[in-house]
């Protein structure tokens, strides 16, 4: 088994190399949108309503949804919040209001994650930005709107934009897709009014975050936050909420379905769980064969986004939430930026 994945990784791998000259068509590309928006040929909108985004520079995993939920919980006691996402391989089309029938499906798990956590918000999706902002200031009239996603969609431009990169995957060590993961151009990033590194080590020092700062070279308008992930220490789901320590004497199946599960992967491992681990692409459908699979498990244990996915189609299924943790520092410097909307 390990040999097949270890050659899976390097046909992956040597494709990649092999698709360059596919990367600079797509590079090409970007840069002329980008410059058609920078010489004002097309056009970005200013709203009234004031608008958060955020988003991030390559294809996935570097927590925008544990970001936006941040947000959530910071803003929603003064403001009537919306969200307002894309909906990512979502089965329905257009602009959908989440609602007491709302479902993964029409929805998309990362979306319906959000709906299903906060009371008091309205979710919505759209791959058409400005169209949802219309409908959403036509049929709910918010006080703020959060763009989850949308730091690459320049038909909107908001009052504060979010930037995410990964410590383990900095945009300025990336390339285009297919090569690489960037799905918009390194320059873009100076469009940013924050840039958050996340999923860092929790003993990150000091000259390390001054290295990392140096490599981004942030603007005189930009500042560079630094976050780690933090995972509960208890598990919910199927059954009574329980310890994560109980699991250090159960048969675990790990099943992961986000672009990158290994720090939720080492983070187990340090807490001394011992499990196996079903990996899937990103934002996967299961398949009833799977599932039936998956239902022979003795203890599935995932992540809050595929539960969403998964918890009315298993039984003996818990999820470990996670959360962005920001130094006191840090945390003050963001809530500063914040007052632009308030």
């Amino acid at each position: 088994m390990l040999k097949i994945k270890y050659y899976n990784f390097v046909f992956v791998q040597v494709l990649r190399k092999i698709l360059f000259p596919v990367s600079l068509i797509y590079a090409a590309a970007v840069y002329v949108r980008n410059y058609l928006y920078d010489i004002q040929v097309l056009k970005s909108k200013s709203y009234k309503t004031p608008i958060i985004c955020v988003g991030n520079l390559s294809a996935g995993g570097t927590g925008k949804t544990p970001m936006v939920e941040f947000l959530v919980s910071e803003l929603k006691e003064e403001f009537k919040i919306a969200v307002l996402s894309r909906g990512y391989r979502r089965k329905s089309k257009g602009f959908v209001l989440a609602d007491s029938d709302a479902t993964v499906e029409t929805l998309g798990d990362e979306p319906f994650q959000i709906h299903a956590k906060f009371s008091g918000i309205t979710v919505a999706v759209d791959a058409d930005r400005r169209n949802g902002i219309a409908m959403l200031m036509e049929k709910v009239n918010p006080d703020l709107i959060l763009l989850d996603d949308a730091f690459q969609h320049r038909r909107v431009k908001p009052d504060l934009s979010i930037l995410l990169t990964a410590y383990g995957n900095l945009y300025t060590d990336d390339w285009y897709l297919p090569t690489g993961n960037l799905r918009d151009s390194k320059r873009e990033a100076e469009r940013a009014d924050l840039i958050i590194v996340t999923k860092c080590p929790k003993d990150l020092s000091e000259s390390r975050r001054d290295a990392i700062e140096k490599k981004l070279g942030p603007k005189r308008h930009q500042e560079i936050l630094f976050s780690s992930l933090s995972y509960s220490p208890a598990i919910r789901g199927s059954g009574e909420d329980m310890a994560l320590t109980e699991l250090r004497n159960k048969n675990i199946t790990l099943v992961t379905g986000i672009a990158n599960p290994e720090p939720l992967v080492v983070y187990l491992k340090n807490e001394g769980i011992v499990f196996e681990h079903l990996k899937f692409k990103d934002h996967h459908f299961f398949t009833q064969r799977e599932l039936e699979k998956l239902s022979r498990k003795e203890f599935v244990l995932t992540t809050e986004k595929d539960y969403v996915r998964l918890k009315e189609k298993l039984r003996n299924l818990y999820f470990i939430s996670i959360a962005h943790e920001f130094s006191k520092a840090d945390v003050k410097t963001l809530k500063d930026r914040l007052k632009i909307v308030r």
